[in-house]
C-alpha cells in the first residue's frame, strides 16, 4: 500500500466496493498511481500510437473496410481497456488474423465498400462483444482451452499465407476480383502480373526491405552503438510510421498517384467517428456467428497469451475472465463508433512494454492521441501509398509463421503434428473459417481419444522398499494371487470400456488371483458411467472370488464414491491410503 493510498483512508476517503474493483480495475490504479508512472505511460503512449496509426489503416483495407475504420477501431475499444483491462501492456486494435476473419466472412454477403458490408462489420464486432462478455461474466474461459497450440500454430501459419498473399494486388499495383478460396487467388494474381505496375512495386518492395532492416538489422547496430534495451526495441518498431512518411512524400513530390497509376489511400473523413448501431436481423446473425465464435475464441487466446507472458516478466498477474469481459466490451465500443472486431495485438504489447509502461493509462493516452490524429491529421492520410499498407501487413504477418514450434511439435509428438498440418492445409483449401472449425474439431477428438485411451500400468514392489512401479519397466516383485492396476486418467464414459477390458484380461491372464487393487493415484475424478462400470466390476470379480480393493484414491474421489453407498458394497477394510498399506493390509509384505 502506498503512502498516498494510506493518506486519503486516514482523512475518510469511501473505499469502493470490491466487486466495482474488479470490474473496473482502472479505479484502483488510480487510486494508488504514482507520480513516476506518468513519464512511461505517456512515452509508451505516444509509441504505440505512432504505430497503431498505420497498421490501423493498413488492418482495415485488409478487412475489406476504408481505412479510417482501422483508426475508429483503435480509439474507442483502446479507451474501454485501459478501464477495464488487468494488463498494463495489452494493446488493443486492430490485428491481421481477425482482419482476416471480418473480410472472408462480410465479404462472402455483402460488396465491398458498400454500406452493408459496413453494417455487418459493425454487426460482426458487437456479436463478438456479446460472446466474449457473456464468457467473462460466466468464467467460461477454460473453453479457449480446446483449441490446442499446435492446431493454432498451424492455424496461424496459413492464415499468415492467405493474409500476406491477399496484399500481392497492392503490392504489384493490380486489381483482381474477391475470391473465397486461396487457389483462385493464386491464379487471378498469376494471370495478371504483366498488368504489374513498377512503380508501386518498387515503393513496395523498398517498404518491404526498410521494415525487415528494421525488423531483423537494426537492432544489432543499436546494440553496437550502446542504445538502452528500452529505446531500442521502441526504435525498430518506428519502421511502420517512417516508410508511411517516405511513401506519401514521393507521392506528392513526384506527383506519382496521377503520373504513374500508384495507388493512395484517398479521402479519409475528418473528425471523431460517428454512433452507429449493428444490425439485430435474426438472419445476419446466424450468417456471422461462426465468424464471430471464431474471433472471439482465436482472438481471445492471442490476447491472454500475450498479456499472461508479459505479466510474466514484472512478476504481475492478469484476470482471465476479466480480460474476456474487457474486450468484450472493447469490441462492443468498436461497434458503436464504425468499427469493426478488435484484440490484442503481439507487437504492440510488446512495444508497450519496452517502451516502459506502467499502467493501463498508457493505453488511454494511444487512444486519445489517435482520437486527436483523426481530427486534425486526416489530409496527410490522403497520398499515402496503398503498396506501403500492403508491406506493412506483410512483414507483420511472417512472425505468425513459426517454423520452430513446428520441428518440436513434429518431434514430440506425430499426432499432434497431424492435426498441425491438418489444421494448415484445411485453411489453404477450405477458407479461414473452415479451416479453424477443423482444427477445433481435431483438438476435441484428440482429447476423447487421449482420455479413452490411458495409459494402463500393471505394478510391482521395488526390492526393500515400498514403491510400486510398472513391471514393464523395472525388475520388481509380483504375486500370482494379487494384480495391482494403476490407471493414469480420470475414469468417465469415454474410458470405462478400457477400464473394463484391462481388469478383464487381467482376471484371465492371472488364475490364481484373488486379489485385485485398483490404485487411484491419477484418478482425479469418476463420472456416473464410470461408477456403474466399478460396480460392474466389483460384481463381476465378486462371482469368481476375487477382492476387489481400491489404494490411494483421492479425497474429493472418494467422497463422492462414499456419498453414493460404493464403498460399502467394498467394505472399509478394503479401502487403503496406499498401495503399500493395501498390501500390508492383504498380508504379503
Amino acid at each position: 500500500m502506498t503512502s498516498r493510498t494510506v493518506q486519503r483512508e486516514a482523512v475518510g476517503q469511501p473505499t469502493p466496493p470490491a466487486s466495482l474493483l474488479r470490474f473496473i480495475p482502472i479505479i484502483h490504479t488510480l487510486r494508488t498511481y504514482q507520480r513516476d508512472y506518468l513519464s512511461g505511460d505517456l512515452i509508451a503512449g505516444v509509441i504505440v500510437a505512432i504505430m497503431l496509426i498505420p497498421q490501423g489503416m493498413a488492418y482495415a483495407l485488409l478487412a475489406g473496410l476504408p481505412p479510417q475504420q482501422g483508426l475508429y477501431a483503435s480509439m474507442l475499444p483502446l479507451l474501454i481497456y485501459g478501464l477495464l483491462g488487468t494488463s498494463r501492456y495489452l494493446a488493443v486494435g486492430p490485428v491481421a488474423i481477425v482482419s482476416l476473419l471480418t473480410a472472408s466472412s462480410v465479404g462472402a454477403l455483402a460488396v465491398e465498400g458498400s454500406g452493408e458490408y459496413l453494417t455487418l462489420a459493425i454487426t460482426l464486432a458487437f456479436l463478438v462483444a456479446m460472446i466474449q462478455t457473456a464468457m467473462g461474466f460466466l468464467r467460461a474461459g477454460f473453453l479457449v482451452n480446446f483449441l490446442s497450440h499446435p492446431v493454432l500454430v498451424g492455424f496461424s501459419a496459413a492464415a499468415a499465407i492467405v493474409i500476406g498473399f491477399s496484399q500481392v494486388k497492392s503490392l504489384l499495383g493490380i486489381s483482381i476480383p474477391r475470391s473465397e478460396q486461396f487457389y483462385e487467388q493464386v491464379v487471378e494474381v498469376a494471370q495478371r502480373l504483366p498488368q504489374t505496375n513498377l512503380m508501386t512495386l518498387a515503393l513496395g518492395i523498398a517498404g518491404i526491405f526498410i521494415l525487415l532492416y528494421f525488423k531483423n538489422g537494426l537492432a544489432a547496430q543499436l546494440q553496437r552503438w550502446s542504445v538502452p534495451n528500452a529505446w531500442a526495441l521502441p526504435i525498430t518498431k518506428t519502421a511502420p510510421l517512417l516508410i508511411v512518411v517516405l511513401g506519401t512524400l514521393l507521392v506528392i513530390l513526384f506527383n506519382l498517384n496521377e503520373g504513374a497509376s500508384v495507388g493512395v489511400v484517398g479521402d479519409v473523413p475528418a473528425g471523431l467517428p460517428p454512433i452507429t448501431l449493428p444490425s439485430f436481423s435474426f438472419e445476419t446473425w446466424r450468417k456471422l456467428l461462426t465468424t464471430a465464435l471464431a474471433i472471439s475464441f482465436v482472438g481471445y487466446m492471442e490476447s491472454i497469451s500475450v498479456a499472461k507472458s508479459l505479466a510474466s516478466r514484472g512478476r504481475e498477474k492478469v484476470d482471465a475472465n476479466q480480460e474476456l469481459i474487457a474486450l468484450g466490451v472493447a469490441n462492443l465500443g468498436a461497434a458503436l463508433t464504425g468499427g469493426y472486431p478488435v484484440t490484442g495485438g503481439f507487437s504492440r504489447s510488446l512495444v508497450n512494454h519496452a517502451a516502459g509502461a506502467r499502467t493501463t493509462l498508457a493505453s488511454i493516452i494511444t487512444a486519445v492521441l489517435i482520437g486527436l490524429s483523426v481530427v486534425f491529421l486526416t489530409p496527410l492520410f490522403f497520398f499515402i501509398p496503398k503498396t506501403i499498407l500492403a508491406a506493412i501487413i506483410i512483414v507483420a504477418v511472417t512472425g505468425l509463421i513459426d517454423i520452430e514450434t513446428v520441428r518440436r511439435v513434429w518431434k514430440y509428438d506425430k499426432r499432434d503434428a497431424a492435426a498441425l498440418i491438418t489444421t494448415f492445409i484445411a485453411v489453404l483449401a477450405i477458407g479461414i473459417e473452415n479451416g479453424i472449425l477443423v482444427g477445433a474439431a481435431l483438438s476435441l477428438i484428440l482429447f476423447i481419444w487421449r482420455t479413452s485411451n490411458p495409459h494402463v500400468a500393471i505394478l510391482g514392489k521395488l526390492p526393500d522398499s515400498h514403491f510400486y512401479r510398472n513391471i514393464k519397466r523395472h525388475a520388481v516383485q509380483t504375486w500370482p494371487e494379487i494384480a495391482l492396476v494403476r490407471i493414469d486418467a480420470s475414469l468417465y464414459f469415454a474410458n470405462t470400456q478400457q477400464l473394463e477390458q484391462t481388469i478383464a484380461e487381467t482376471v484371465a491372464d492371472q488364475p490364481d488371483l484373488k486379489h485385485l487393487v485398483l490404485v487411484g493415484t491419477a484418478i482425479n475424478d469418476i463420472d456416473f458411467s464410470a461408477l456403474e462400470a466399478l460396480e460392474g466390476i466389483l460384481h463381476s470379480l465378486a462371482l469368481n472370488q476375487i477382492q476387489l480393493h481400491l489404494a490411494a484414491f483421492k479425497g474429493p474421489v472418494l467422497d463422492k464414491l462414499k456419498g453414493c453407498g460404493f464403498t460399502d458394497h467394498i467394505g472399509a477394510n478394503n479401502i487403503h491410503l496406499t498401495t503399500h498399506a493395501a498390501m500390508q493390509q492383504i498380508g504379503y509384505v
